[in-house]
């Protein structure tokens, strides 16, 4: 694994898992156990299991979907596409199949995770994105030309 691919795997992982982590089971705690809506025990390392999967999806393919990585602008552009899908699978499907007291209070909620979360995951992978040449395997077009070489 090339380091640039680390360290956009870690732009996502790092923030996702230690804001779902305060988000969910501190600051709202209370609030989500009143939804009614998750099990008694969290099972955290499928929790952590997913978001390594979906940050190593989001490190391969970040690359290859923007013209500019290293631009805290395209990686805006990129997370707020992320946020959207990711949005459609973890608060719409959500309440679509799960019981809870309130459908609108957990769209509210989940919705303003999902925000925060992009928001500080995007300049994160613009930023992990950035490096000399030296940091660049042999081959790779830095300035967006090819996809074929993009780490």
């Amino acid at each position: 694994m090339s380091r640039r691919i680390a360290l956009r795997m870690a732009a996502y992982v790092v923030p996702t898992f230690l804001l779902g982590f305060v988000w969910h089971l501190v600051l709202f705690a209370d609030y989500y156990q009143g939804l009614r809506i998750y099990r008694p025990d969290i099972i955290i390392p499928f929790g952590f299991a997913s978001m390594l999967l979906q940050g190593a999806i989001f490190a391969w393919a970040y690359p290859r979907l923007v013209e500019r990585p290293e631009q805290v602008s395209s990686a805006l552009k990129f997370a707020g596409a992320a946020a959207l899908l990711s949005w459609s699978f973890t608060t719409l499907a959500v309440a679509a199949k799960h019981p809870m007291t309130s459908i609108g209070g957990f769209v509210a909620i989940e919705t303003g995770y999902t925000a925060l979360q992009f928001l500080l995951v995007g300049p994160l992978l613009a930023l992990a994105s950035r490096g000399s040449l030296a940091d660049t395997p042999s081959g790779t077009n830095v300035r967006g030309g090819v996809l074929s070489g993009r780490d």
